[in-house]
């Protein structure tokens, strides 16, 4: 099991998770590699991956953007989809997976994300991916299918959003 932790722009996460001696701590048996886009560490398992995460919760909260979970080959998964495979048991993730999206990333910076109909592959989006250095699969849920990705500088405001009920 792998984790990518995305950084917000303007942040070098690597840095800023060794410039911190609780964060040392929490990441002295995990070795963490610097990326492009962040920083990637290579755990167990899906608990240990999760338990991992939980523990970095306030970096995550103000220096991360997105934290993603290795599945396989080339394959990611949100924090909430790991969380529904782990504690819920609700999700069985294999081939064909339904929900997806397609993360594109230049210079290590998350420019673009697209959800992907099912059935589909990656190749099948090339045209959209002119200019971009890097592009992911990432498997969601279905309620996080249709979540955008937040391109503002965060000012520690909130949108208030309105359900339609």
């Amino acid at each position: 099991m792998n984790i990518l932790l995305i950084q917000k722009d303007g942040v070098d996460l690597h840095h800023t998770l060794f410039s911190s001696e609780t964060s040392r701590l929490v990441l002295r048996f995990y070795h963490p590699k610097k990326r492009p886009c962040g920083a990637y560490i290579s755990c167990g398992a899906l608990s240990s991956a999760l338990s991992l995460v939980s523990e970095l919760r306030w970096y995550i909260r103000r220096y991360v953007r997105e934290p993603l979970f290795g599945f396989g080959e080339g394959i990611w998964f949100t924090h909430q989809l790991a969380q529904d495979v782990y504690y819920e048991r609700t999700a069985v993730l294999g081939p064909g997976w339904e929900f997806r999206k397609l993360y594109g990333f230049r210079d290590g910076k998350l420019i673009s994300q697209v959800m992907m109909s099912p059935g589909s592959t990656i190749e099948e989006y090339q045209q959209e991916y002119a200019g971009v250095d890097t592009s992911i699969e990432v498997w969601c849920t279905e309620d996080e299918l249709g979540e955008r990705i937040d391109n503002e500088p965060d000012t520690g405001s909130s949108n208030d959003s309105q359900d339609g009920e």
